[in-house]
């Protein structure tokens, strides 16, 4: 009797475990779930510390923003994005240094887990980095870096020597930005002088550039063109030589080293004069460094169209205060949306089924047609955006917002005229 109900037994726990293979067999889905998420990395590369820190955290939240929203809402089935992000200021340099942005290139490109990276923020460190991602196909989006020769076919041998493109932007470049300004300032200011100033560096140096040679074709008189040295403290020799000069307006084409020393010491010697810029100063770094009233009126543009503060982008500008506890700016519209054609790109290649990794996320980033907050991205061949817009903006002193509050502080009044005679 003790046999059979040993034997009864065997029956039940034999059929109980028959159940539960069966359970097995008819439910994959609930066995599949337990699988890992394959980790893909997305390389993150800004200078973090020195002068340009606040500005370029704003585009680091916007960065990290997409990634975060793509992770948190399952946008690619099976895929977990991480990213890895570097520093590519030194103390040395007090800002952004191209050798600490090649040296950050080096360490994503060894890691095969990185199938692309974001930025760089400045274009000295596109310059720096562009040559080494494009042997090794890692493509790269920066949202900020405008200086045109990085993308231009006739230094691909110098910038993407394997050919392909491999530097995109959803921005675009100085090319439009200077020029664009000098039709602003003669068709909207009426400006009939300039002087020109640039900071040294190769998006200040190109932009004002560009700016200087639409300004000589369109008729402004160009009194000068100098150099300030972001390392120098001083720039009252320059700015009383422009004073003496009696021109209508300054233009300065480069970054908030010398940019905030710039605003601080023009508002001292020549506090009427017009003074214009690029994007180098469209930031929180000048309207904290320099400070009202010094930065008040100053014109300011940017390689994008402008995003925020319109209706359509409010409930995105809702969720990043949310998620950090302040204001975006237009560069944080371009990261972000940087980061939604990366995300993109990575879906559409797990889709078709293609492993994922730097040669089918360039290409795809290449193809793109993401629906981003700035439109539909598209890039032509060599890595540029097809739109052209070109944002102007003015510093009016809103005291009802902090004043290094780029949202508030810079108050957008229209497109630069692209074509002018």
């Amino acid at each position: 009797m003790n046999n059979g109900r040993a034997f009864k037994r065997r029956l039940e726990i034999a059929g109980a475990i028959a159940g539960l293979v069966a359970i097995c067999l008819v439910s994959p889905i609930k066995s599949s779930a337990l699988a890992a998420d394959q980790q893909v990395s997305i390389g993150i590369t800004l200078p973090l510390t020195g002068a340009d820190a606040e500005d370029s955290t704003k585009v680091e939240q916007g960065f990290k923003m997409a990634i975060d929203e793509a992770n948190e809402s399952h946008s690619i089935p099976g895929v977990k994005l991480e990213a890895v992000i570097y520093d590519t200021a030194t103390a040395t340099a007090g800002q952004y240094d191209p050798a600490s942005a090649a040296n950050s290139a080096k360490k994503l490109i060894a890691n095969d887990k990185v199938v692309a990276n974001l930025g760089p923020y400045m274009s000295g460190e596109g310059k720096a980095m562009s040559a080494l991602l494009s042997a090794a196909d890692l493509a790269t989006i920066t949202p900020t870096s405008t200086n045109p020769d990085i993308t231009d076919p006739k230094f691909a041998d110098q910038f993407r020597p394997e050919k392909k493109a491999i530097y995109f932007r959803t921005c675009t470049t100085d090319a439009f930005q200077g020029p664009n300004m000098a039709n602003y300032m003669k068709m909207k200011l009426g400006v009939k002088s300039v002087y020109v100033l640039d900071d040294s560096g190769a998006g200040g140096v190109g932009g004002a550039n560009a700016f200087e040679e639409q300004a000589k074709k369109i008729g402004l008189k160009v009194l000068g063109h100098d150099q300030l040295n972001p390392k120098e403290a001083d720039y009252t020799v320059i700015l009383t030589k422009i004073k003496s000069l009696k021109a209508d307006a300054i233009y300065y084409g480069g970054v908030a080293g010398a940019g905030t020393k710039l605003v601080q010491q023009s508002y001292s010697i020549i506090p009427t004069i017009i003074k214009g810029s690029a994007d180098g100063i469209y930031g929180p770094d000048i309207l904290k460094g320099a400070g009202f009233p010094a930065a008040e009126g100053w014109y300011v543009t940017t390689p994008a169209p402008h995003v925020v503060g319109t209706p359509a982008a409010q409930d995105w500008v809702n969720r990043f205060v949310k998620r950090y506890k302040e204001q975006p700016s237009d560069y944080s519209v371009t990261a972000y949306d940087a980061g939604v054609v990366v995300v993109d790109a990575i879906k559409r290649v797990a889709a078709s089924g293609k492993p994922i990794n730097r040669q089918n996320v360039r290409d795809a980033i290449q193809t793109s047609h993401a629906k981003t907050l700035q439109g539909e991205v598209q890039f032509d061949e060599n890595g540029d955006i097809v739109d052209k817009t070109i944002s102007v903006f003015k510093v009016v002193h809103d005291k009802n917002h902090p004043d290094d509050d780029v949202a508030h502080q810079f108050t957008y009044v229209g497109v630069a005229p692209a074509n002018i005679n």
